[in-house]
């Protein structure tokens, strides 16, 4: 469904007054229509593959390779939620203590009724469509709002939601800020934001209003930590992928190493050889390195050019959006660029001498969404986990713990909360209503008045005695 700024504030009530009749009907908690929707939105991506790929590359230069990895492979997600789905919304039944018996007691999750999904503009299409899978799962109706920064993907995934959906259950609203501000004005279910720190802040405090729940999905300076006992070449080979694909503006990409300075220089070279080798001598006429959304996120990275010494790229073309994967060397943990989640295809490095120092520099900054471990020394890798917090961690590889559906994907602190994936998805968009159910029979007095000779009874009952 598509809406305008000058549309919004009259329809958007509407809209999702449309919504709540549709959830009130009680048609999205029947599992066999859930799972008829979630094959349709499978169905809907494929069919749409060749407009999806277009739309990215038009928003982002994104390769196609990439957008079929890290975009349209959000069917896999679908996939898993079609396999699971019964199980997970099938009651649990819970243990009772004796005093409550005889009865049963169990856990039944039930929709939430209307989310809204907000999503993101450097994955423009799975940062929407990986929620809403957890909302259709869950039984709920959904309103999407895309970022405007990507609005090809935005066209693109208003078009798809429409023609396969009724807008009284899925809807894409399109539009700039002031369109997300209205939304945010409108009481909600739940609301599901991607995105940086500071907006997640002003959905908060929107929520806040109505007593929404959130989930935020953010960023962070996601360190990543290089120890001596590794596979350099391998090392460098995954440090490089997960920086520079979709030119670094992942929010889980590695945003700068920490690297015990006895391998530094190897390192350094092996990355420069992996740059070379995936985008060629010049990365701005390689077919695989993607573009920066839009100039105003452009000119905020080049200005993060000045500190330290640049010893591998640095060039960049404010008219095609390009700046080359860039590594900086001789930085200092108070240097600009540290204070700030790059979110673009600069690696900041600083070397360390013991591992203790490195772990300050990470905890002297807000909990990242990733953080990375570089090491075979099981002792160096427990030491890290415990001494840190952060959303999740990978170790001997970036960026790929988010393709795992088993492994719930959210931040801590600055970097988020709540949780999604797999059946994280389906829990967030769900409310957990436990039921205790108790007979009329053996209706023992222990419990009512008058109390007297009964309390030696209760303290054994609760366990003090």
């Amino acid at each position: 469904m598509h809406l305008q700024n000058k549309e919004i504030s009259s329809t958007s009530s509407n809209l999702i007054d449309s919504q709540r009749e549709f959830f009130t009907s009680g048609k999205t908690k029947n599992i066999d229509f859930r799972i008829e929707q979630l094959k349709i939105l499978k169905q809907a991506v494929i069919e749409n593959e060749t407009k999806i790929v277009a739309a990215l590359k038009a928003d982002l230069n994104k390769p196609q390779f990439e957008t079929y990895a890290a975009e349209i492979s959000v069917t896999k997600e679908i996939d898993y939620a079609l396999k699971h789905l019964k199980s997970w919304a099938k009651p649990q039944k819970v243990a009772i203590p004796l005093e409550q018996m005889p009865g049963s007691g169990s856990i039944c999750a039930e929709p939430l009724g209307v989310v809204l999904i907000i999503g993101a503009w450097n994955y423009p299409f799975q940062l929407n469509i990986s929620p809403l899978i957890g909302a259709i799962a869950a039984g709920n109706c959904a309103i999407i709002k895309p970022s405007e920064y990507a609005p090809n993907t935005s066209k693109c995934l208003a078009d798809l939601i429409a023609k396969y959906f009724d807008p009284a259950y899925l809807a894409v609203v399109e539009g700039d800020v002031e369109v997300s501000q209205e939304l945010l004005q409108q009481k909600f279910d739940r609301i599901f934001f991607t995105g940086s720190t500071a907006i997640g802040k002003i959905v908060m405090a929107a929520a806040a209003k109505h007593l929404t729940p959130v989930t935020l999905e953010l960023g962070g300076k996601s360190p990543c930590i290089v120890d001596t006992d590794i596979d350099i070449e391998v090392a460098a080979r995954r440090i490089v992928w997960g920086k520079f694909i979709n030119a670094g503006q992942t929010c889980i990409a590695p945003d700068y190493i920490l690297v015990n300075r006895k391998i530094k220089q190897d390192l350094l070279a092996n990355i420069k050889r992996y740059i070379q080798e995936f985008y060629g001598d010049n990365p701005a006429t390689s077919p695989d390195y993607a573009r920066i959304i839009n100039q105003k996120q452009f000119f905020r990275l080049t200005n993060l050019l000045q500190a330290g010494e640049i010893i591998i790229g640095g060039e960049t073309n404010a008219t095609e959006r390009y700046i080359a994967p860039t590594v900086i060397d001789r930085i200092s943990p108070e240097d600009a660029i540290m204070q700030e989640e790059i979110f673009g295809p600069i690696l900041p490095v600083i070397a360390y001498d013991n591992l203790t120092d490195a772990i300050a520099i990470i905890n002297q900054k807000p909990k990242p969404l990733a953080l990375y471990i570089f090491s075979r020394d099981r002792n160096f890798q427990q030491q890290i986990c415990q001494s840190t917090s952060s959303g999740g961690v990978c170790i001997n590889d970036t960026v790929m713990q988010c393709g795992v559906s088993t492994l719930p994907f959210g931040g801590v602190g600055d970097s988020g909360m709540g949780s999604y994936h797999g059946k994280a998805s389906f829990d967030t968009f769900s409310h957990f209503k436990s039921i205790l159910n108790k007979s009329f029979r053996l209706d023992f007095n222990w419990r009512y008045a008058p109390y007297a000779e009964k309390l030696s009874l209760l303290k054994q009952v609760i366990g003090l005695k």
